[in-house]
């Protein structure tokens, strides 16, 4: 049996000097032998890793990972893929840190799922992805997570393989329901109302206080989510809206089943006509949550206000 190329591994670090440590010789390595590399980490971090490099940084695709994925929805395919798929002609080496201490509770569950679910995203590909985990600032929980997440983890004592890893499980885990509260704006909708959706979403968010620029990203996501209801959940669907403070959320509920885990995080080919629905939500939200059952599923999406 062909053992897989794809490669995964969690470096456990603590403090500056064990980060560039793991971080810097792994890119180096990479330039050396003419991979392509990309580096997606907090900015604090990317900081260490831009200066340690020095010169050579200018080689590498630095990107700041509280921005470029804020939505953990959003890593595989606006940072990962896309740049993997730019360079697919040999190996490609990528750093990775989706997670970090300042993560919410809401997010967390996302960031867990999408570390598993890399694992399917890349089977087969040329990719080395090296994630990154601050042993000093997680939680015991997280880093049992990384272990069920990545085949095998890096530390101070050298490589092995995790006697855990499960990330099917961990997906399972984290689908978890999602309860919108007793004060939400109501309405249910399908393929004849999704008009009348849009208005309602543009007036709640202005209300609300959403940034001018971001409320046409919040009503198409809506109006997604909502016709992908009217298509495929059934169609009907029950939209929610509210806020809690920072964000301004929307959840969408149908009794229609995500079968496929990574829908919504591949890129879909030129030739396809649609499939892009749930791509496109991932790309424009600050955060998507996911509960998927056969009996129905509840998507829910954030957006920060100013």
């Amino acid at each position: 049996m062909t053992a897989d190329p794809f490669v995964h591994p969690a470096l456990f670090y603590r403090g500056a000097d064990e980060y560039v440590a793991g971080t810097v010789p792994f890119i180096a390595e990479g330039l050396a032998k003419g991979e392509p590399v990309a580096v997606a980490v907090p900015g604090p971090q990317l900081d260490l890793i831009r200066t340690a490099l020095g010169s050579s940084a200018a080689k590498v695709r630095l990107l700041d990972m509280t921005e470029a994925g804020r939505n953990p929805g959003r890593i595989i395919p606006g940072v990962l893929r896309a740049f993997a798929d730019q360079h697919q002609d040999g190996r490609v080496r990528i750093i990775g840190e989706p997670i970090w201490a300042g993560r919410s509770v809401a997010e967390y569950p996302a960031c867990a799922q999408h570390e598993a679910l890399i694992n399917h995203a890349f089977t087969g590909r040329q990719v080395t992805i090296l994630c990154p985990y601050d042993t000093g600032t997680l939680s015991p929980a997280v880093l049992a997570d990384a272990f069920r997440t990545h085949p095998t983890v890096i530390d101070t004592d050298g490589t092995r393989d995790s006697s855990s890893y499960a990330p099917d499980a961990v997906v399972a885990a984290y689908n978890q329901p999602l309860i919108a509260p007793a004060n939400a704006e109501r309405r249910a909708v399908d393929a004849s109302s999704l008009a009348d959706l849009r208005r309602v979403v543009t007036k709640f968010a202005d209300e609300a206080g959403l940034a001018a620029a971001r409320i046409d990203d919040l009503v198409l996501a809506v109006d997604e989510l909502a016709a992908n209801s009217a298509r495929h959940g059934g169609g009907t669907g029950t939209v929610c809206l509210w806020t809690e403070p920072g964000d301004l959320i929307c959840q969408i509920s149908d009794t229609g089943y995500l079968s496929n885990p990574l829908a919504g995080r591949i890129p879909a080919p030129v030739q396809q006509v649609g499939g892009r629905g749930l791509l496109l939500v991932n790309l424009l939200s600050d955060l998507v949550r996911t509960h998927t059952t056969p009996a129905g599923t509840t998507i829910r999406i954030y957006f920060r206000l100013a």
